[in-house]
């Protein structure tokens, strides 16, 4: 799209500052300079401006409307100021600024709802000072959801959590629970929906035509014929015939250790994932410095950073922003997929 005319154009992205006293801020300068010369990678820092301003050497231009980003963003990072109620030091989170902090994110998230900005990257925030302040939700994806709920969304409704690393794009059934929850919350109906979810989205946002999804088996070799666990016959097997019949391209429960090499990988488009760490840990032994997270099935496009605040080495100018700069990369692909169907 580089080099077309403005009105054909879609909107800049829309980052959110985060936790300020966490790494966010400095891996969004390095973000901007790796990114800077890509104008399709143009994107506006929703946050405290003096925060952001003390954590790096980019050159920071106000703004008013998100429209303005794409002609400034080659010269200086833009941002829509948005104070933060008490100072930020690096590493030490104050609840203070948790209001802020989620203040930032309904703001942000309503900049890509109006169409001002064609997607959303959100950089790490920290549980424990916003839960202080009275937050009700497990994290960002949760909150965004509600956010989103009673807009118009022609699609299955998520959220559902998808994390890639090079190739591989990996789909959760079940998240942040304990082990000895998942049997439980391994069902039908999740199963289902978040292969709708998943292939919905591969068609629409990543222009997949007709994508091929991999489902992972829950017990040890797929359950050994029952030996090992009967979900795969009593459960997963089942909602895969069932997702065939309504023209979902679906394999029947798969060993998960030998899902995720790199010939396993050339035979599909995602991996249904039955836990949290079946496939984080493929994801990130794959890419441990560069994955990403991303949201599907919501009316709005929302990418993230696979990592946290890192408090321990804020401020120290070490932090990597790799995930980060996948992210925003991520985010823009996607756009520009909805955009040219649009």
């Amino acid at each position: 799209m580089t080099g077309a005319p403005a009105a054909t154009m879609r909107a800049p992205l829309v980052m959110t500052l985060g936790e300020p006293a966490g790494v966010g801020p400095e891996i969004i300068h390095k973000a901007w300079a790796a990114l800077r010369n890509d104008p399709e990678m143009a994107f506006v820092v929703i946050g405290d401006s003096e925060a952001l301003a003390a954590a790096g050497p980019s050159p920071l231009a106000s703004i008013q409307d998100p429209a303005e980003a794409r002609g400034r963003f080659g010269h200086a990072l833009p941002v829509l100021d948005r104070p933060a109620p008490a100072s930020v030091t690096p590493g030490r989170p104050d609840a203070a600024n948790a209001v802020a902090v989620a203040d930032w994110i309904e703001q942000a998230v309503n900049l890509a709802l109006t169409g001002e900005a064609a997607g959303l990257v959100t950089a790490p925030i920290a549980k424990a000072p916003l839960y202080a302040a009275g937050f009700r939700f497990p994290g960002h994806t949760e909150f965004i959801a509600e956010l989103t709920a009673d807009m118009p969304y022609s699609g299955s409704r998520g959220p559902v959590m998808m994390l890639t690393a090079r190739d591989l794009r990996a789909c959760l059934v079940t998240i942040h629970v304990s082990l000895d929850e998942v049997p439980e919350l391994v069902t039908d109906a999740r199963i289902r929906r978040t292969a709708r979810v998943v292939h919905e989205c591969l068609n629409r946002d990543f222009g997949i035509a007709r994508p091929r999804l991999a489902m992972a088996a829950l017990n040890p070799h797929a359950g050994e014929g029952g030996a090992l666990g009967l979900q795969e016959i009593e459960i997963l097997k089942p909602a895969a015939e069932a997702l065939r019949a309504e023209g979902i391209q679906i394999t029947d429960p798969l060993p998960a250790d030998t899902l995720f090499h790199d010939e396993a990988r050339r035979a599909y488009d995602a991996a249904i994932c039955m836990y949290h760490d079946q496939a984080l840990i493929p994801v990130k032994t794959l890419d441990f410095w560069g994955g990403v997270n991303a949201t599907l099935g919501l009316p709005i496009i929302r990418t993230s950073p696979d990592h946290g605040t890192g408090f321990d080495i804020a401020g120290k100018g070490v932090a990597r922003p790799d995930s980060l700069i996948a992210a925003v990369r991520l985010a823009a692909t996607m756009a520009d997929a909805r955009h040219a169907a649009s």
